[in-house]
């Protein structure tokens, strides 16, 4: 195996032992081959990737390259094939006469330059980077969609044409034609190629005269192609049937899931919605990526104090925790890295979830059914005969649930929860205006977290902006303090895809139930009332939040302002 030439390097040289590289090994095998050597002992932290990038300049006299802050000629990476590239994990990044010059992440595999030299007849010189810029450039210059421009020329349109929206569904005709090589090519490329972007949702939108695809990549939506109006019904059955659902049934909603298995033994799973509009159904797919999951609340983005109190709260044995936001918020993920936080032996932990995202060993988790009466307040009620410890509900959307909710924390469950408000004050009003009473209320909540996702500016472009001091004042930014704000902006280039922000950082606004806001509920106040004392008592809006995310240079002033509202 080539790999164990580097580890074998890498031994001699006093960088690992012996018994780290059998452990890499192993987990190589176990991979199937797939995972990189020099990946496995950076991922298990045994040596850091600049480490082991210096090392390999040094060891072989080799220079080392930052791929992402290179521009490469698309006429160079014409030179090697994708799949070579792919398979020897290598890219060509510039010519001189008949030298070319290609960056590796493992100068020991002198079989690939010997096959790239015979395959392209130039004479090869190294230089090397990190396995991870290699994908990232992998993934940057032969991007696929030079692959579905080819599929959308070569679609047949005679072949796919399909019946009229109106008339009656001919199944068999819908089946034939989600058979069909490029419509199957098609969707493929589309579920992959937001693997690749790391979109979080794929939209596939039919209207009157277009019929359009759109990504969200950090929370907003770009649009990626537009497939022929024809092949709406081919492109949604085939969907369909990957998805299980009944291709014939136009009219109503469905939902499903898609499973896909990956290089490497990886899964990815697709949450399925159809929703039948004006002009044909419209599909959006989630993405599941359980591998990216992040559950380090430490790295989720709560300030150290905000951290402190939930920590503090969800180690409580009994009460309720909530968290709210819009849909597409993080909750979810925030929930989850609560229970995996308190996912033990000693803790029976069942959750009620419609529908579970992500599966996890140890805790119980129940799908709902509302067609068969299986809903948040059945389950509840269901686990409270199960001997609980901790209790998850997906979300409380009646006063059925929250009753049984509010009982269960205040009889020794701890009980989490989510819930669809603005803001953590306005929580305990909706929790009022559902019905039940502000004491029970004062009593069974210990704290609310209410949250939103703000884009991070890319690290790789990143430049200061010049902000206005009035700006940042008008944001909610103290006057005596606006002077010291440093800001940033990306100006854009291909590692974010030229929109100049690079994944995403929450911004929280946790609200322990303090003594004073307890009185306040018990005393009939209004979510504005219960604000201001919050923020009296040292509690940071949302707004606050985003702005020590600016203060920090993690987010731009653009974003700030996009995704929160200012104190009032």
């Amino acid at each position: 195996m080539q790999t164990s030439r580097l580890g074998d390097i890498l031994v001699n040289n006093n960088l690992i032992s012996r018994e780290q590289l059998a452990a890499a090994l192993q987990e190589q095998k176990l991979s199937g081959g797939q995972a990189k050597l020099g990946a496995i002992l950076v991922k298990q932290g045994i040596v850091s990737e600049q480490d082991l990038i210096s090392f390999l300049s040094r060891q072989y006299g080799i220079p080392t390259i930052n791929l992402a802050e290179y521009d490469v000629d698309p006429s160079v990476t014409k030179v090697i094939p994708a799949e070579v590239a792919q398979k020897y994990h290598l890219v060509p990044v510039n010519r001189a006469g008949a030298t070319l010059i290609v960056a590796v992440c493992d100068p020991s595999n002198l079989f690939a330059i010997e096959d790239i030299k015979f395959m392209t007849g130039y004479n090869v010189e190294m230089v090397v980077t990190s396995e991870s810029d290699i994908k990232a450039a992998i993934d940057r210059y032969y991007d696929q969609s030079a692959t579905l421009a080819d599929v959308m020329d070569n679609l047949e349109m005679e072949e796919l044409e399909l019946v009229d929206t109106d008339e009656e569904v001919d199944v068999s005709s819908l089946e034939r034609a989600t058979e069909e090589a490029p419509v199957v090519k098609l969707v493929n490329l589309i579920l992959m190629d937001a693997i690749k972007k790391k979109a979080s949702d794929i939209h596939i939108e039919p209207y009157e005269k277009t019929f359009r695809v759109r990504y969200r990549i950090d929370g907003v939506l770009y649009e990626v192609m537009k497939p022929p109006l024809k092949l709406k019904n081919a492109i949604t059955s085939r969907i369909k049937i990957m998805a299980e659902l009944d291709i014939a049934e136009r009219r109503l909603p469905q939902d499903g899931r898609i499973k896909i298995k990956l290089g490497g033994g990886k899964d990815m799973d697709y949450r399925v919605s159809v929703l039948p509009t004006l002009f044909g159904e419209k599909i959006v797919l989630r993405l599941l990526d359980k591998s990216n999951l992040q559950l380090d609340m430490t790295k989720l983005g709560y300030e150290p104090e905000a951290l402190a109190h939930f920590k503090r709260e969800i180690h409580k044995p009994f009460g309720m925790v909530l968290v709210t936001g819009p849909t597409g918020s993080g909750k979810t993920v925030s929930l989850y890295s609560a229970l995996s936080e308190l996912n033990k032996v000693t803790e029976n932990i069942s959750t009620a979830e419609d529908p579970v995202e992500f599966n996890f060993a140890g805790i119980n988790q129940v799908q709902m059914h509302e067609d068969i009466g299986l809903n948040f307040a059945a389950a509840l009620r269901s686990f409270l005969r199960q001997d609980p410890d901790i209790i998850m509900i997906g979300e409380i959307r009646d006063f059925e649930t929250a009753e049984i909710a509010v009982k269960a924390a205040l009889t020794g469950h701890l009980v989490l929860s989510t819930l669809h408000t603005n803001d953590a004050p306005a929580t305990i009003n909706r929790l009022l205006n559902m019905g039940i009473e502000p004491f029970l209320v004062a009593s069974a909540v210990n704290l609310i977290t209410a949250q939103r996702l703000g884009r991070r500016v890319c690290t790789e472009c990143k430049e200061k902006e010049d902000v206005p001091v009035q700006a940042l004042i008008a944001a909610g930014v103290p006057a005596e303090e606006a002077g010291e704000y440093v800001c940033y902006r990306g100006r854009g280039c291909p590692v974010c895809n030229n929109t100049g922000y690079k994944g995403r950082v929450g911004f929280y606004q946790v609200m322990p139930m303090l003594e004073p806001i307890r009185e306040l509920i018990l005393n009939g106040a209004n979510t504005a009332e219960i604000k201001r004392e919050s923020m009296r008592l040292g509690i940071k809006s949302m707004r606050q939040s985003a702005l020590t995310k600016l203060r920090e240079g993690i987010t731009s002033l653009e974003e700030v302002l996009r995704i929160t509202v200012a104190d009032e």
